[in-house]
């Protein structure tokens, strides 16, 4: 291993983090959010009954046109990229809308990333995104382009939202009353690397990171960074080929600590974790595992962009702030 990515281990506070972000306002009873598909289809029956849970915290969800659209020649996307960026502008510019909630994740948030109307979407006051999964190159495009915290959390029509309790919960509370999940104490979660650092929280599908390097306007690097990760569906030889490419590219360099949320469909955990220690645990900064957000059967909503401390040991990420406003 090179001198360079495995260091010795410290439990110090890491590097300086980066300023934090723009935290956009809590949402209220009787909130307009909408909800848009930037990724791919879903069936309508699986969209009402997520449709069903907002209404009953006293939201008002209204629907993007396009959100049941399938492309014409590609059927894993939900319409035309055009389409996708044209509700998603259009959803961030209403002033009526307090939140912008993806309805499900797939894949091709970036081909149409670069078609939204930043300028127009700029010029919007800043609103809550939720999303996760392929969402992640909204949540890094938001917070480089924008400034904007947003929040890693569940889909509308995902089976995690319909179907879990704490999963809605999270999300409920995270919304309405930040404050009252500031520290995320997963009961599964150990440390992986021992420490503690304090660092802005950033992250999401490590695949998508990864594919994010090199594109116009991309993150230069999680410096300073409380990075957390998880994804679904890569075996431990991609994982490793991921995970290198991030390291190689120096993406990596000067991150505070990383949290690992769950690896579903990535092949037994043993050989998960073994491809995560070896290619986390030499950079000298805490790693906690297990933590349980993502591709989970009850995933707890994370924020991006906002300041905290990731503390190893104790199994704990405790933002300095509400993730709201």
């Amino acid at each position: 291993m090179s001198p360079r990515t495995h260091r010795t281990p410290r439990t110090a506070l890491a590097p300086k983090a980066p300023e934090p972000l723009v935290r956009p306002p809590r949402l209220r009873p009787g909130a307009r959010v909408a909800v848009v598909a930037p990724s791919g289809p879903m069936p309508d029956d699986r969209l009402q009954a997520g449709l069903d849970i907002l209404r009953g915290w006293d939201l008002d969800p209204v629907v993007a046109p396009h959100v049941l659209d399938r492309h014409p020649t590609h059927g894993y996307l939900a319409g035309t990229d055009e389409d996708r960026a044209r509700d998603l502008t259009e959803a961030w510019c209403d002033p009526t809308v307090s939140a912008v909630l993806c309805a499900r994740g797939g894949y091709g948030a970036q081909r149409m990333v670069d078609l939204l109307d930043w300028t127009a979407i700029r010029a919007a006051a800043p609103k809550v995104l939720v999303g996760y999964s392929d969402v992640t190159a909204l949540h890094e495009a938001f917070a480089v382009r924008l400034g904007l915290a947003t929040l890693h959390g569940p889909m509308v029509a995902a089976a995690a939202f319909l179907k879990d309790a704490r999963t809605q919960e999270s999300l409920r509370a995270t919304l309405f009353e930040p404050e009252s999940v500031r520290v995320l104490r997963p009961e599964s979660a150990t440390a992986l690397v021992p420490g503690r650092a304090h660092g802005v929280t950033l992250g999401g599908c490590v695949s998508l990171l990864a594919a994010d390097l090199g594109t116009p306007h991309a993150r230069p690097s999680a410096s300073g960074g409380l990075l957390l990760l998880e994804d679904v569906g890569e075996e431990p030889y991609r994982l490793d080929r991921i995970l290198t490419q991030l390291l190689r590219s120096g993406w990596l360099d000067g991150v505070a600590g990383i949290g690992l949320g769950s690896w579903e469909e990535c092949g037994p955990y043993e050989e998960v974790r073994a491809v995560l220690a070896d290619r986390l645990g030499g950079l000298g900064v805490p790693v906690l595992e297990r933590m349980g957000f993502g591709h989970h059967e009850s995933a707890p909503t994370v924020p991006f962009g906002t300041p905290g401390v990731l503390d190893a040991e104790a199994g704990t990420l405790t933002l300095d702030v509400p993730a709201l406003s």
